[in-house]
């Protein structure tokens, strides 16, 4: 599970073993865990919370939420790097 960034006491990472899922990435508390919260990317720039495996509050996901927009390209970067893709599929 390679972690992309860290903000704060969040880490953020890809799990890899979810093939053919658009692009995305996982959130938790310190350190990587099976049920973190989920953010699709989208195609625009933004993000969509898929899931609240963290139980994050509403503020915690709206800080996060901006934070992965902010760093949207970034993050399709490593996708491509760590997949080994040049082809992004984004939630819609």
């Amino acid at each position: 599970m390679p972690t992309i960034l860290t903000l704060g006491r969040y880490v953020l990472f890809f799990w890899m073993n979810e093939p053919g899922e658009p692009v995305h990435v996982h959130v938790a508390v310190r350190r990587p865990t099976e049920h973190a919260t989920k953010f699709w990317l989208t195609e625009d720039g933004g993000c969509v919370l898929a899931s609240n495996g963290s139980n994050l509050s509403a503020k915690e996901l709206r800080k996060l939420a901006n934070f992965i927009a902010y760093n949207h390209g970034r993050i399709c970067t490593a996708w491509k790097d760590t997949f080994k893709t040049d082809t992004l599929r984004f939630y819609r």
